[in-house]
């Protein structure tokens, strides 16, 4: 066991699902604190045991508007850390709330409050992955002294943000254009430039297998349902490279913001898009919206005189567990209503890896 960093606050995790119950085991691991001073709070009871069985104390209470500031307010305190790993609570919020208090803040994913996602009165670019990322960055007060917030960090939208540097440094040995890595993010936007990098893809091909084969009316995954349902409903975004020329039929470009993105007037679940990974090879994966699609689009672009002289097309290919294909089949059948019962597959793979790659090229 290496232990990493040592930590004296108290840590608080929103959300006990598949990511949750996978990542306490590597905090108790590798970082050093009394399990004591780690509290988990879900929304449903489906990892109480797991928690038990680590001996950390776990709490089944919906995190909403109405009571987010009072719970979490009684649970956090100046040098705390809030790791959030739930669906349908707001980030933004929740950064917010952080601030005031002076306790850190972890996510993986920019989450409006609950139905952010898919409601009607809202307009397809308010819906966006950019719009959400907007209001992220909008929390920045350069030279305020706030404690830290680090956003949108997982393996993708993430750990994904570092691969794509060092396959850059790959390509510029590889093709004789080798030099030291660049010190800031000028000069890894020239590097991609340089390289004449086009396109950059995040493709992951799940190939994990069951025991028991998905049953009609029944949505099945390996991660969270929701949140791979919440995400797929959102509209089809890509990070819009300085080479393409034409536009999608229904593509949009936005009027606010870093311009970094479009967006399609179609949900990413119901829009394929052809890529590969050194397993599988080629595939037909779904241009499911994620961060990284933008800020990746946004961190490798190069301007002159305020005009955008260079910049990749950045987006996510994502072919889930067959079941889970199987599983967006129906609920497209069903005009994207959700399907009556919902299995996590947690504990019953029989077989097969998630396989997480990038290309640039």
């Amino acid at each position: 066991m290496t232990i990493h960093a040592t930590f004296n606050g108290r840590l608080v995790m929103l959300g006990f699902g598949s990511i949750g119950q996978g990542v306490l085991p590597l905090i108790l691991r590798h970082i050093h604190m009394p399990r004591e001073n780690i509290q988990i709070i879900a929304a449903d009871g489906a990892g109480a045991a797991v928690a038990t069985d680590f001996g950390v104390a776990h709490r089944v209470l919906p995190i909403t508007p109405g009571n987010y500031r009072s719970e979490l307010g009684d649970r956090l305190r100046h040098g705390d850390f809030l790791l959030n790993l739930s669906v349908d609570v707001s980030s933004v919020a929740l950064v917010k709330l952080c601030r005031e208090i002076g306790a850190l803040y972890l996510d993986t994913c920019v989450e409006p409050w609950a139905g952010g996602y898919t409601d009607p009165s809202l307009t397809a670019a308010e819906r966006s992955n950019y719009a959400l990322r907007e209001s992220a960055l909008a929390l920045v007060r350069p030279g305020a002294g706030d404690p830290t917030a680090v956003m949108t960090h997982g393996a993708n939208p993430g750990l994904v943000s570092h691969f794509v540097k060092q396959a850059l440094l790959n390509i510029a040995i590889d093709t004789g254009a080798a030099s030291d890595a660049p010190k800031d993010r000028a000069g890894w936007a020239a590097l991609a430039s340089d390289l004449g990098v086009k396109v950059i893809h995040i493709a992951e091909r799940d190939t994990q297998v069951a025991e028991r084969a998905k049953k009609p009316g029944e949505f099945v995954n390996t991660w969270s349902i929701d949140g791979f349902v919440g995400e797929g409903n959102q509209p089809a975004e890509l990070g819009w490279g300085t080479h393409e020329k034409v536009l999608p039929a229904d593509g949009s470009k936005h009027n606010f913001g870093c311009g970094a993105a479009i967006y399609l007037n179609r949900r990413g679940a119901a829009t394929k898009v052809r890529s590969w990974t050194p397993l599988e090879g080629p595939f037909h994966g779904f241009l499911i919206t994620h961060n990284e699609s933008i800020s990746i689009a946004d961190y490798y672009t190069t301007t002159e005189g305020g005009t955008v002289r260079y910049r990749p097309t950045v987006h996510y290919a994502y072919h889930p567990c067959d079941d889970a294909v199987l599983s967006l089949h129906e609920l497209a059948g069903k005009n994207w209503r959700m399907q009556a019962e919902k299995r996590l597959m947690m504990h019953e793979i029989a077989r097969g890896i998630d396989e997480l790659g990038v290309l640039c090229g």
